[in-house]
């Protein structure tokens, strides 16, 4: 031992578990009177939404809920569901939120293996909830959110309470509770679950802490931005953002569902200043007519991640005046870990090559101890030559506590001190990762290893192509071969041949596609291409 360890030890005066729960207290207790969060006519300061909040955890206290219990949301982008970040954790309790885009037999799934004793869901959705509970063989209390903003003539009654009315029944003076340990669990958030069962990711409040910092820095988030909500905040608690700009006083505007023409409204309303989206957001911006734009009065900053872009967004956004930083993460890592940060030597390469650096997943984020690429079989870095393919690997304290009730899947995630991503990358000579593909996505043709994400960059850049996604098809020859599914410009029509051709341009022939179909492109509600869904086909 050291003589530094001696009669040094741990106290209340010098040790403090972290949680985010303390950035709206101070925010509060500082900036009272500050609008905190907007949507629509309604506003509430930081006192008043503290006071909200507050209320909220003591209702759900009364009703029984502890610490280590399941609160559940369904719910859009609206001031309930981020207040549920603060007033679930504040009794003890973990906040789970679902995808509001999940069928009946999912959710059902999700409350029960979650074990939720209260659902605060929004009526829209009354449907497929109604269906999940008939199958719930245990009571769960529910409570509904009643958006006056939603179309009331099609929202039905689900439980028998009511959110304000609910809310109402609290004290504004509980004694809300701070964690015993920053280990103990914040959140649960579960996977998409393509192939099975979706598995639930318990996040833990000192992780929620350190991304909410990170996240401020790498972004360089200033005091009193102006951020709206287009990632679901069901999504990985919103990238962890209902955290992070409370600490940073700045406005939360709410916007329930993802209308171009709004989101340029709001933008010019509320100034907006801050946003993440899916690429897909940002081919809806960028594809928008111009009776739906307004020209920007002042430089929004975007955040995009999920899918890996196409180049040619970062283009478009920035002739429109948007500034963009890709990055990236997984729900088992609180969301995004890396960030394509730029360097100034950069700014003297060509557009495209800016673009194509953009496109990178980049380097660690300050909040983030590891991130590499292995060969996943041995465990050993790959060559930083920028060709070599491996999987990512992630450490840090922003990754999961592990997966819920399932022991061996998050052995199995975390075998040899690394978090398996699942995601195929190359490291760059400067240590920025590339992601090649998803593990399940890399196309094998002749025993060539095809990148996807090469492909559908290729043909992003073809002025008719808003979306591109490419997938492996059965081939008696080669074994599999890329095909391109694509969603066409309106009013820019092209053919199967003319694309085709257009890949023959840059790519080498076995990476062409070898047939091209034109259809809407299945999603999920965050924006990802459900490439699951296009290999059925074959």
């Amino acid at each position: 031992m050291s003589h530094y360890d001696t009669n040094l030890d741990k106290n209340n005066a010098n040790h403090i578990p972290l949680t985010p729960l303390t950035f709206i207290k101070r925010v509060k207790e500082i900036y009272p009177n500050y609008e905190a969060v907007i949507y629509e006519d309604r506003k509430y300061s930081w006192s008043e939404l503290y006071k909200r909040t507050v209320k909220f955890a003591s209702a759900l206290n009364k009703i029984g809920i502890k610490k280590g219990d399941t609160v559940s949301f369904l719910a859009f982008n609206t001031p309930e569901i981020f207040e549920g970040h603060y007033s679930v954790p504040m009794t003890g309790a973990v906040l789970n939120t679902i995808n509001i885009r999940l069928d009946a037999k999912t959710i059902a799934y999700i409350l029960d293996h979650s074990e939720a004793k209260v659902l605060v869901v929004d009526r829209q959705l009354h449907t497929e909830v109604k269906k999940a509970l008939k199958t719930l063989k245990k009571k769960i209390t529910i409570i509904d959110i009643v958006d006056k903003f939603a179309d009331q003539s099609k929202c039905e009654k689900i439980g028998e309470l009511e959110y304000e009315s609910f809310l109402d029944t609290g004290d504004e003076n509980y004694n809300w509770k701070m964690p015993d340990d920053e280990w103990q669990a914040i959140s649960l958030s579960y996977t998409s679950g393509t192939t099975g069962d979706p598995k639930g990711v318990v996040y833990h409040h000192r992780g929620s802490y350190l991304m909410s910092t990170g996240s401020a820095v790498a972004w360089d988030m200033p005091n009193r931005l102006n951020f709206l909500t287009i990632v679901p905040m069901f999504h990985c608690n919103g990238w962890g953002y209902p955290w992070t700009v409370p600490m940073l006083n700045g406005r939360t505007i709410c916007l329930r569902n993802i209308d171009v023409k709004k989101i340029f409204e709001l933008i010019e309303k509320y100034k907006i200043t801050h946003f993440g989206g899916a690429p897909i957001v940002l081919n809806m911006i960028t594809g928008a007519p111009e009776t739906d734009r307004k020209k920007l009065k002042q430089k929004v900053y975007v955040l995009t991640a999920g899918a890996p872009p196409p180049s040619i967004i970062f283009k478009k956004m920035k002739e429109l005046g948007f500034e963009v930083m890709h990055v990236y993460g997984l729900t088992e890592t609180y969301g995004h870990v890396t960030q394509c940060a730029w360097n100034d030597e950069w700014n003297n390469f060509d557009e495209e090559k800016q673009n194509e650096i953009k496109a990178r997943q980049g380097v660690r984020y300050p909040n983030t101890e590891g991130i590499t690429v292995m060969n996943p079989e041995t465990m050993k870095e790959v060559p930083k030559d920028g060709k070599t393919i491996g999987e990512i690997m992630i450490k840090g304290n922003v990754v999961m506590k592990g997966y819920f009730k399932d022991k061996d899947a998050t052995n199995k995630a975390m075998s040899g001190g690394w978090f398996h991503s699942g995601d195929l990358a190359v490291m760059h000579p400067d240590g920025y990762v590339k992601i090649q593909d998803r593990s399940k996505d890399i196309i094998i043709s002749g025993g060539e290893n095809i990148s996807s994400i090469e492909i559908e960059n290729t043909l992003s850049k073809h002025p008719s192509v808003s979306i591109a996604a490419v997938v492996a098809k059965p081939d008696e020859k080669w074994g599999e071969v890329p095909c391109a599914f694509i969603e066409i410009v309106k009013d820019k029509p092209a053919s199967e041949k003319e694309l085709i051709d257009f890949c023959k341009e840059t790519l080498a022939g076995f990476k062409v596609p070898k047939q091209v179909i034109f259809c809407e492109l299945p999603k999920t509600s965050t924006g990802k291409i459900q490439k699951f869904e296009l290999r059925k086909k074959f």
